[in-house]
């Protein structure tokens, strides 16, 4: 129990501190949205990549992260560290992205670290936010032309195997700004991993990458990704 207590008090600590580097460059009146993007993708990187030190985990990534921009990557949802690991994985390449997140993240009592670390919010099932919620990412596209878009396409967690059904938010955001999209695959359970750390010994947790999809396409061709990498990993 004092282990758990531990990793949340590290985490929020650091969190808050990060709030406070995020409204810097969030408030900033001179930076470009370029380099305002940058700034904070940077920062949400040195976060997690502080975060999987603390907990001794390792990412191996199978796969490869292209090296221009404009593009969707569609990630499996199971735990809050799913952000954290892709995170670690994107500060290698200095990759520059916005997250796509529910308006209840933004609503709760740590709501100001994603709104003021560039994620976008999106509320379902309001018709007007779902316009407005477009219409920034198209903007933010057009100004910004080294911004990549990180979505959970099945909307929530999902703890069990395999994956949940996807939204449709995913597939229209690519088909609407023209982007191209790459499946991305966590293969471990990570609340579980997260309920486990910080390990004693390093933890690997492995990420796949595919090639460019078909967007429309998207849950199809997902599904196909993960039987190929269980039919690879268990032979």
């Amino acid at each position: 129990m004092f282990k758990d207590l531990r990793k949340y008090l590290y985490m929020i600590r650091l969190g808050y501190r990060y709030i406070k580097l995020y409204k810097k460059t969030y408030f900033h009146p001179f930076l470009s949205p370029k380099e305002s993007h940058r700034q904070l993708s940077k920062k949400r990187q040195e976060y997690s990549n502080a975060v999987l030190k603390y907990l001794n985990i390792s990412v191996e990534l199978h796969g490869t992260i292209p090296k221009h921009d404009h593009v969707l990557y569609a990630i499996n949802h199971r735990s809050l560290l799913d952000i954290i690991v892709m995170e670690n994985i994107f500060s290698r390449y200095k990759k520059n992205g916005v997250w796509i997140a529910k308006q209840e993240l933004f609503d709760a009592f740590y709501g100001d670290f994603f709104k003021y670390s560039g994620c976008i919010s999106v509320d379902v099932e309001n018709k007007k936010g779902l316009m407005k919620f477009f219409k920034e990412i198209k903007y933010k596209l057009a100004k910004v032309n080294d911004l990549n878009i990180y979505i959970f396409p099945e909307g929530e967690r999902h703890k069990s195997a395999g994956i949940k059904k996807f939204q449709t938010g995913a597939t229209n955001i690519a088909k609407t700004n023209n982007l191209e999209t790459r499946p991305v695959f966590i293969d471990d359970t990570l609340e579980s991993v997260f309920k486990e750390a910080p390990f004693e010994q390093t933890k690997i947790v492995r990420v796949y990458v595919a090639e460019p999809i078909e967007p429309s396409r998207l849950e199809e061709e997902y599904r196909i990704f993960i039987e190929n990498i269980k039919g690879k990993t268990d032979a």
